[in-house]
């Protein structure tokens, strides 16, 4: 059994958010999601590096290992779909695409910058405007989506972000939804700038407070 295998038997019982890396990755999309969710210090929460194979290497030059790989995505409590220079390829990759077997009725989604192209794509984002960054933009206005000059914006249980420096807002939007929004600020207190750290709290919780729907009875 390989040791991702063995990772992914050892914590069956956690909830579990896999991040969606892909050779070509953006390191501050995926690392800073990474490091804000990781402030959830509960014994049934993991986060992961989850990758289409063992290793793969960011837009930089950076290998890392997986934590866990695609087959994992279906079982996941939470997807967040990161971003590259290579996510275009990937869209038109259906051995990749088929793997991606996501079910907004039952996991949080989220999707940074260009991950916004791969919901568009896999048909998650119909009738929904979208954020994403720059670059990006017109591809996904191309798939047919409306594009918004805002950093982050969910609908439901699916949420999108523009910009690499968003990634904060769309961590603090999983945590909101799974542990409330006192844990959301408390995570995003401690990764700000000191001397800002109020105002930087603010300004992000006021970017996603407005889209978090918490269960019925939280």
């Amino acid at each position: 059994m390989k040791s991702t295998e063995h990772a992914i038997a050892a914590y069956d019982w956690m909830m579990h958010l896999a991040i969606l890396t892909f050779d070509g990755f953006n390191e501050l999309d995926s690392f800073v999601a990474l490091g804000v969710l990781n402030r959830v210090k509960k014994p049934d929460w993991r986060v992961s590096i989850c990758c289409p194979s063992d290793t793969v290497t960011s837009m930089n030059g950076v290998t890392i290992h997986a934590q866990s790989r695609l087959d994992a995505v279906p079982t996941a409590d939470a997807v967040l779909v990161g971003s590259g220079i290579k996510t275009r390829d990937i869209a038109n990759d259906s051995a990749i695409m088929s793997q991606l077997k996501l079910d907004p009725s039952r996991q949080l989604i989220g999707a940074q910058c260009s991950g916004t192209l791969l919901l568009a794509k896999l048909g998650l984002l119909s009738g929904v405007p979208a954020c994403t960054d720059l670059t990006t933009k017109p591809w996904v206005q191309e798939a047919g989506l409306d594009v918004l000059n805002q950093p982050f914006f969910a609908e439901g249980n699916v949420a999108t972000a523009g910009g690499c420096f968003s990634a904060p807002y769309l961590a603090a939007w999983f945590i909101a939804r799974l542990h409330g929004v006192g844990a959301a600020r408390e995570a995003l207190h401690y990764i700000a700038p000191v001397g800002e750290k109020e105002s930087y709290v603010e300004r992000a919780m006021g970017n996603v407070e407005p889209y978090v729907v918490l269960p019925s009875g939280a």
